[in-house]
């Protein structure tokens, strides 16, 4: 196989390893939304003791599903994703290392799920602790997913990231991040308050939301949508402000993409509200989270390339401070 076919093949694989990562998030949140993560009892990796269940019930099918899917998308990150990468592509080449912590961040996805059913953090467990793992989870598949993401933007070509010397733009693209990381986690929150103490109206919903008597997960829940609108603005003038900095095509296009996919993400997020958060809304609203993530790393992946364009500022005419259109260091002109 020649070079240039080996490297379209890989590109397509990536691409649909992270496709293939996206459907099982996405199972394991409607194994946490129907209640089914103790449907293999305390056994990990067996359900219930047995490698294949006989007569499961239907929470037990739901999370051995779960179990299968997510076997098979460790197998494609290590055995396939990780190896093949590392064997095409030279040594230093960022595509390596994308894929190497892809593989990491699967590792660490399968020891978290582990230790949801282990500790008991699964079913009707109501503690603290479970919001803290809830957490870590969500980090984690944001991490798991980044990184695959970039191993597929640098399958494509693209050029490696520079992280110092970025100024402002550096500052906001890492703002951006954080502030998806932090909104993620309130989200993963509130989504758990909301399969533990169902609302039977939005007014009752609402009463949970400010009771003092409430508990701490549903007192936490109102942080979310107000999150949810501040992260929003950050993100929005983020972008904008990065593809303005950093004009290309592809910084262009990520601005606009998140433009557009953060306002259905705030319908979504209103829509989930008033509807009282059914399962298949909650998977919407989830998805939308991933593609406003991956979307803002290919951004930040194009806005901190090394050869990412700048915008040119004028020189000064009187010997000032200038600054050169491809650094973003000041230069003094004689």
């Amino acid at each position: 196989m020649s070079s240039s076919v080996s490297s379209r093949a890989y590109r397509f694989f990536s691409g649909f390893s992270l496709v293939y990562t996206l459907a099982v998030v996405l199972w394991g949140a409607f194994v946490r939304a129907t209640g089914s993560g103790a449907g293999c009892g305390e056994h990990w990796p067996v359900c219930n003791g047995e490698v294949v269940p006989r007569a499961p019930s239907m929470q037990t099918l739901i999370e051995y599903t779960h179990r299968l899917t997510s076997g098979l998308a460790l197998v494609l990150v290590v055995v396939v994703l990780c190896v093949w990468g590392l064997r095409t592509h030279a040594k230093g080449h960022p595509v390596r290392k994308a894929a190497v912590f892809s593989l990491v961040f699967m590792l660490t996805e399968a020891a978290v799920g582990a230790g949801l059913v282990l500790f008991k953090m699964v079913a009707g467990n109501e503690s603290l602790a479970r919001a803290w793992w809830m957490a870590a989870h969500l980090i984690n598949t944001f991490l798991l997913v980044g990184a695959m993401t970039l191993t597929c933007w640098w399958a494509g070509g693209r050029e490696r990231l520079m992280l110092r010397r970025q100024g402002l733009t550096g500052w906001l693209v890492a703002g951006s991040l954080v502030g998806l990381l932090v909104l993620g986690v309130s989200g993963a929150i509130a989504a758990l308050g909301d399969t533990l103490f169902p609302a039977s109206s939005l007014a009752e919903g609402l009463r949970q939301d400010v009771s003092p008597t409430a508990h701490v997960l549903l007192r936490l829940r109102v942080l979310h949508p107000v999150l949810a609108v501040l992260v929003g603005a950050l993100v929005v003038f983020s972008a904008a402000m990065v593809a303005k900095l950093r004009p290309s095509a592809a910084t262009r296009r990520a601005a606009m993409q998140l433009g557009v996919l953060y306002a259905l993400q705030l319908v979504a997020g209103l829509v989930n509200l008033v509807l009282l958060a059914p399962v298949w809304m909650q998977l919407v609203h989830l998805l939308l989270a991933d593609v406003v993530w991956i979307v803002l790393v290919r951004l930040s992946a194009a806005g901190l390339a090394l050869g990412a364009p700048r915008l040119p500022v004028p020189s000064s005419t009187h010997g000032g401070p200038s600054f050169d259109y491809r650094s973003s260091s000041p230069t003094r002109r004689g």
